[in-house]
């Protein structure tokens, strides 16, 4: 995979031309892999590097701070090591200026690409509840039944809560199981029972069934869209 450094923009050689060379470089193959419906990690590296590039635009100090350092001074006998930026000019900011002009736009154009591409696979994924859903939801089984395949793959999930200073975040574990092949006696309240007979730890287990209407991926991009929607349909239900 192609990749850009976190700041790409200020790392090595400052020069307009290079840097749209490597920015093109980067979307071309992220273009590709769009292309063949593989969206990630290519979606989620593709708006991490977008949204870097807002903040830089809007906080032009930002930039500065990006730039490597060089010791300028060493205080051994403190040590302390004093630093100092290796450019600060004006000329410098204005290649600065011209490559993020041209990177945001190429980057809004394929960040929405891909976003069209996952909407329209989104839509032929369905949700449903395999037998009785317990009131503890937080963990149990995914059933991901792929119906242009006769092959049902079974992960166990659970969510997890992560906590900062003033947020609160979920998230979601998935491992995975086994592969099944369906046929007429293997329905999925029978795949269902199976599991609780093999894990004893989970009794009553959730369990959610999703049916995937479209050929394409299954890990690098099923599987992905499949975990968000079954947080927001465990989110939606809580």
């Amino acid at each position: 995979m192609t990749t850009l450094h976190k700041d790409w923009i200020t790392n090595g050689l400052v020069d307009f031309e290079y840097k749209k060379y490597k920015l093109l470089a980067y979307l071309q193959e992220v273009k590709s892999n769009f292309d063949a419906l593989r969206l990630y990690p290519f979606l989620g590296d593709l708006a991490f590097h977008y949204k870097n590039l807002l903040i830089l635009k809007e906080n032009k100090n930002l930039i500065y701070e990006n730039f490597p350092k060089t010791i300028s001074k060493a205080d051994f006998r403190r040590l302390k090591i004093h630093y100092k930026k290796v450019i600060e000019d004006n000329q410098l900011m204005e290649i600065i200026e011209e490559i993020l002009t041209f990177a945001v736009p190429q980057m809004r154009a394929a960040l929405e690409e891909g976003k069209n591409i996952y909407e329209t696979i989104e839509d032929h994924l369905t949700i449903e509840t395999i037998g009785i859903s317990p009131l503890y939801v937080d963990e149990g089984y995914l059933f991901i039944n792929e119906q242009y395949g006769k092959e049902t793959n079974i992960y166990q999930y659970q969510i997890s809560v992560f906590k900062n200073a003033t947020e609160k975040f979920r998230g979601i574990h998935t491992k995975f199981l086994e592969r099944v092949r369906r046929n007429l006696g293997s329905s999925f309240e029978q795949l269902k029972l199976n599991l609780i007979k093999k894990n004893k730890a989970l009794p009553n287990p959730a369990t959610f069934l999703i049916n995937v209407e479209i050929k394409c991926p299954h890990d690098a991009t099923v599987l992905p869209i499949a975990k968000r929607m079954l947080m927001r349909h465990i989110n939606d239900a809580a």
